[in-house]
């Protein structure tokens, strides 16, 4: 089985490889990157793509002539992935999220590819209150990030076929250690902060709801979906990836991290105006149609891994949000130093 993975430099990308890896050792792994976080290694001693077989590099919104073929499964992983870099990437978002999404499901289905994951995301429910979204829940779209996912699910619907298995997963908030890291996802950073100033500063009231999900787990929900037959959930499928155990409040994380860690300052801002971006989700259809690939970590193994990896590493900054850590920082310093043009292109 010879698998491609668009966008694997990031932080999902190495735990997804290295899973693949892992369970499918016979399988060839190949990664498709334009390199922008090649370098945002938390340890420059452990290069992650050594899991796979081999590396290319390019823009997947250019991607070279041969790149499909010969390829089984498809895993899209490639996208401006937050919010911040979403607003101020807009039309880039636009064009790497969502026109060249459907471009290499276009091109993989001719190239005769059986299976497209498509990295999908929670945050399309938006504001939705405390009441638990489902699959067949209104969507309710806040940012260009979530905005372009929606359109990407639209688009690739009518491309699924039964040798053309297309599953979108909507993935909760993601979290947990990686060897590239994140810290501006809402656990990780409250995990940093603890770590590097004993305190944690809510910037909201703390009670919006996200749900999570560690990055192994999402390794395994790709894994199933690169695998799974259409008679579980049908030629296409957009499926809520999670579980309902991990659906907290902003407020509840940061006791948590403190439940573990110890001797962290918590407080709130209680005049903060609401986050509208506040939803419970339920993940049933997932543990109904994947039992065999249910997320399996819990919140405080999630905690107590990112302690360990960031003390591991030596990890004492308190201005970590200024850090390579930082997606839209890499970007912004990118540009910068005229290595990115206005459209994240490389600038040779």
């Amino acid at each position: 089985m010879k698998i491609l993975l668009n966008g694997n430099m990031g932080y999902i990308g190495p735990v997804v490889a290295r899973h693949l890896r892992t369970v499918l050792p016979q399988a060839h792994l190949t990664g498709f990157d334009s390199g922008f976080f090649a370098g945002c290694l938390i340890d420059p001693r452990f290069f992650p793509e050594a899991a796979l077989d081999e590396q290319k590099f390019g823009d997947i919104r250019r991607p070279p002539a041969d790149l499909y073929t010969s390829v089984d499964a498809v895993v899209q992983l490639a996208a401006i992935s937050n919010d911040p870099m979403g607003s101020k990437f807009e039309r880039v978002t636009g064009e790497i999220n969502m026109a060249a999404v459907v471009r290499a499901a276009q091109e993989a289905r001719a190239a005769g590819a059986r299976h497209f994951v498509f990295a999908s995301s929670c945050s399309v429910y938006g504001a939705a209150g405390s009441e638990a979204r489902t699959e067949d829940s209104p969507v309710n779209p806040l940012t260009a990030y979530a905005r372009s996912k929606i359109a990407s699910e639209a688009a690739l619907a009518p491309l699924a076929a039964p040798d053309f298995i297309v599953t979108c997963l909507r993935f909760a908030t993601a979290c947990g250690f990686s060897p590239r890291l994140r810290l501006d996802l809402v656990l990780n950073d409250f995990v940093a902060s603890a770590l590097a100033t004993g305190r944690i500063t809510i910037l909201s009231d703390g009670t919006p709801w996200r749900p999570l999900i560690h990055v192994h787990d999402m390794a395994r929900a790709i894994e199933w979906a690169a695998t799974r037959g259409p008679d579980q959930g049908g030629a296409f499928l957009t499926v809520n990836a999670g579980s309902n155990l991990w659906n907290y409040q902003v407020r509840e994380l940061a006791e948590a991290v403190r439940a573990e860690l110890g001797q962290v300052e918590v407080s709130v801002n209680p005049h903060a105006l609401p986050d509208k971006r506040s939803y419970r989700v339920d993940f049933g259809r997932f543990a109904a149609l994947a039992p065999g690939h249910r997320p399996q970590e819990t919140l405080p193994a999630a905690v107590r891994g990112l302690a360990d990896g960031l003390r591991a590493a030596g990890f004492k900054d308190a201005d970590f949000r200024q850090s390579n850590y930082i997606r839209l920082k890499v970007l912004s310093d990118l540009r910068a130093q005229n290595l990115l043009s206005e459209d994240l292109t490389w600038i040779h």
